[in-house]
C-alpha cells in the first residue's frame, strides 16, 4: 500500500488511506509550508524524558491499518522505522488547513487521530488564524499566535 501512496506523490498528489477510504490533496502551497516550518521551529520539551521529536509530512501506519501523513507528528522518542511508514503512535499531531480541503483537516483528521490514541491534535487555519487544540475530553479554540502545552511538548502556532 505504501508503494502506491508514494507513486501518487510522484505525480503531485498526497494520498492517505483512512479507515478504508482514500483521501487525497494536491501538494501544499508556500503559505502552508511556511506555517509548518514556523511551528516546527517553536517546538520545545516540557518534561524530562520527552525528546519532542518532530517530523513533517511522513507516513504513519495506525493500528487500524490506516496510513496518514500529518503535517507535523510529535513523538517523545525517535521512531524506529527509517525506510517505511512509522508505526509508533505520535503523542501529538499538527495539521495546517489547506484551502479546498477544510473538511479533511477540520472534521475527518481530528476524529481519526483521537480514535487512534493521539493525545493532542492541533489544527491551524492560516487564512482565518483559527487554532483548535483537541484532546479526547475537550476542544479549545484560539487565535494565532498562541502557545500551547501538549503532552510533553510546547509549541507556538
Amino acid at each position: 500500500m505504501l508503494k502506491k501512496l508514494l507513486e501518487a506523490d510522484a505525480i503531485g498528489l498526497r494520498l492517505e488511506w483512512v479507515g478504508g477510504l482514500p483521501l487525497w490533496e494536491v501538494h501544499p502551497t508556500y503559505r502552508h509550508r511556511k506555517a509548518v516550518d514556523r511551528i516546527r521551529q517553536s517546538i520545545r520539551p516540557l518534561e524530562e524524558g520527552c525528546g519532542c521529536v518532530h517530523v513533517a509530512d511522513v507516513y504513519i501506519q495506525f493500528p487500524d491499518g490506516s496510513l496518514k501523513r500529518p503535517d507535523i507528528a510529535l513523538f517523545c522518542r525517535e521512531p524506529e522505522e527509517l525506510d517505511e511508514a512509522i508505526t509508533q503512535i505520535p503523542q501529538g499531531v499538527v495539521e495546517v488547513v489547506s484551502r479546498g480541503y477544510e473538511a479533511k483537516d477540520l472534521e475527518i483528521g481530528p476524529r481519526f487521530y483521537l480514535s487512534q490514541g493521539v493525545k493532542d491534535v492541533v489544527v491551524f487555519d492560516p487564512y482565518t488564524l483559527l487554532v483548535l487544540h483537541l484532546r479526547k475530553d475537550r476542544v479549545e479554540r484560539h487565535i494565532s499566535p498562541v502557545t500551547l502545552r501538549l503532552e510533553g511538548c510546547e509549541l507556538t502556532v
